[in-house]
């Protein structure tokens, strides 16, 4: 079985930037709580406020999918529609 880790960050436009601060909370708190979630960080740079550092490993590849899934209907998901994503996504054996 593979651990599945996204590592990286995400650019939110000014505009959407109250909207994501609102639904990150819920969010962490959500995947945190899904079942093949090993660990799940997202932090706000210091440095810029628009930009968020992402971490998460998932137990396997269906894990990781269902993340995604339900991502994609959640407030979060609307909230943060518009922002850059620079991520990089592995597979650990």
């Amino acid at each position: 079985m593979s651990k599945f880790i996204l590592e990286g960050y995400i650019v939110v436009p000014n505009s959407d930037l109250a909207q994501v601060l609102a639904a990150l909370p819920a969010h962490i708190e959500l995947t945190r709580n899904e079942a093949g979630c090993l660990c799940f960080e997202v932090t706000q740079s210091l440095e810029d406020a628009n930009v968020f550092y992402v971490y998460e490993e998932f137990i396997d590849r269906g894990g990781f999918e269902a993340h995604q899934q339900r991502v994609k209907s959640s407030d979060w998901g609307k909230a943060a529609a518009n922002a850059q994503r620079h991520y990089q996504v592995t597979e650990a054996i």
